[in-house]
């Protein structure tokens, strides 16, 4: 058996034309879902990368491992102590770690340990090639490494191979001779002027006036990076990042289809062809990108279903699938729990991950009741993703808004409004009491399974919050003023008093 996992960072499902998107930015990932199953409701735990990846591969919450930001204490597992053994707990309970007990050569073809300082990320990888721009390569890079490992160990058998695509992330980077293939394709019908010119008024980083950070004026983006919006005062100019990430999908989707004739018959497999007999596909992402939700224009900034959700498209030999939909909720973690059984291997006694092998071969519905979600890298938030009475709902407690204003606590009704444009939590303080009282019982039992007595979210916050807006309130404020926005610098000033005294 050979697995191959194609993780594609930034990829929110939604965009996917297997999962319903009207612009064919996948035609090789869709032919692979036709030969599969597509899990409609999987989420990161943690968000965004290094939060994502270090539970996915740890198999834990982050707020057991130490990792949900990307800086400070928070972005580093936390020490083991004395506890700690000749070996380290991720080193021995890793995913990778129970895919090389299965039997299996574990090999990654990513700069992200790199990119994040991240190197816990690479326990009981064999092998890692690192393509070594940080996470700036088009996929060409990424592709011309896996087709050239994929051909000098064409005659081995037992291989787990983690293919690591960053085209849908910013900036948007597709060579220009790959063209503008969405040109004159219409924008997802949700947006529209209307929510744009609201999003204008707004605030905090990567909002429509500051849609690359806490400024409009990002020379480098300008310069450098042609295919990616410096501001959003106009649909057409929306339309650049809607053209920018589904583009990126498209290049990464092309050379995930390359790799794939690669691997099935060489010469004359495609993607879409018949079936191997050898060959697994994952395909999933770290975390999903707003795009407009929330005032948030390509990026990844809140523990909501944008943010969160992920694609998950598996594709196993002797697994019955053939297009089929599994709409029940997981975790991804509980995805890589589920790889590991199938491989015959063995999930880790201390993983929060739990395996849905036995559902899937069963054929009967699985899933979880409910889900947290948080979110430390650009906001403090937690969320509960839950069902109510044939209704999709998320509520959202922030701790720390990012500089957005948001609420204490906000209440979607994904059913009824999927991207997430009306609060509704004092209008149905029930679902949010409901929603509350599942958080406060996760944390209660998360923190009585702990070993260290802090839960890293209240880290962040102590160390100033998180890492991507800290130290930035002072002349963001200067910003809003100037721009015409000054109620919103008065009601940060109020909120973030202490911060700047």
């Amino acid at each position: 058996m050979k697995i191959i996992y194609f993780d594609l960072d930034c990829l929110r499902p939604d965009h996917l034309g297997c999962y319903g998107y009207h612009r064919n930015t996948s035609p090789n990932i869709d032919a692979i879902c036709k030969r599969g199953i597509r899990f409609d409701a999987v989420y990161a735990s943690d968000t965004p990368c290094l939060p994502s990846r270090t539970a996915l591969f740890s198999g834990r919450f982050g707020s057991k491992t130490g990792v949900v930001g990307h800086g400070g204490s928070a972005a580093d597992l936390f020490v083991e102590g004395a506890s700690r053994g000749f070996n380290s707990m991720i080193g021995r309970t890793s995913w990778m770690r129970a895919i090389r007990d299965a039997g299996y050569k574990t090999v990654s073809i990513s700069p992200f340990a790199e990119r994040h300082g991240a190197h816990h990320f690479t326990a009981n990888f064999n092998e890692i090639i690192n393509t070594g721009k940080r996470g700036l390569e088009n996929a060409d890079e990424i592709g011309a490494a896996a087709l050239d490992w994929i051909e000098r160990h064409r005659g081995q058998d037992n291989w787990f191979l983690h293919i690591n695509f960053w085209d849908p992330h910013t900036p948007y980077r597709v060579p220009a001779a790959f063209g503008d293939p969405f040109k004159d394709e219409p924008l997802p019908a949700w947006y529209d002027e209307s929510i744009r010119a609201a999003h204008w008024n707004g605030a905090g980083p990567h909002s429509a006036q500051e849609p690359n950070g806490f400024d409009d004026t990002p020379d480098s983006y300008a310069k450098n990076w042609p295919r990616h919006p410096i501001v959003i005062d106009s649909v057409d100019a929306a339309r650049a990042m809607f053209d920018g990430y589904d583009t990126g999908i498209l290049y990464a989707d092309q050379w995930l289809g390359k790799i794939v004739d690669a691997l099935e018959t060489p010469g004359t497999g495609t993607a879409s062809g018949t079936e191997s007999e050898d060959y697994a596909f994952l395909i999933s992402a770290d975390h999903g990108e707003n795009l407009g939700e929330l005032n948030i224009y390509a990026d990844h900034q809140t523990a909501d279903e944008f943010t969160a959700r992920v694609p998950f498209i598996l594709c196993w030999p002797g697994l019955e699938g053939h297009g089929t939909i599994e709409e029940s909720l997981h975790y991804q973690f509980d995805m890589a729990a589920t790889v590991i059984e199938l491989a015959g291997g063995v999930v880790p006694s201390n993983w929060d991950g739990v395996s849905f092998a036995d559902d899937l071969r069963n054929g009967t519905p699985g899933g979880r009741e409910h889900l947290i979600l948080s979110q430390g890298a650009w906001s403090c938030q937690r969320a509960v993703r839950f069902r109510r009475q044939g209704h999709d709902l998320l509520c959202i407690r922030s701790y720390h808004d990012g500089y957005h204003g948001f609420p204490d606590v906000m209440l979607f009704d994904l059913t009824a409004d999927p991207h997430e444009q009306a609060d509704i939590a004092s209008r149905e303080p029930g679902w949010v009491d409901q929603a509350l009282a599942v958080l406060e019982g996760w944390h209660a039992d998360l923190m009585g399974q702990s070993v260290h007595a802090t839960d890293p979210m209240w880290t962040v916050m102590r160390e100033g919050g998180p890492k991507h807006v800290r130290g930035q309130l002072p002349a963001y404020l200067a910003r809003l003023r100037v721009t015409g926005r000054q109620h919103w610098a008065d009601r940060l000033t109020a909120r973030y008093s202490l911060i700047l005294e």
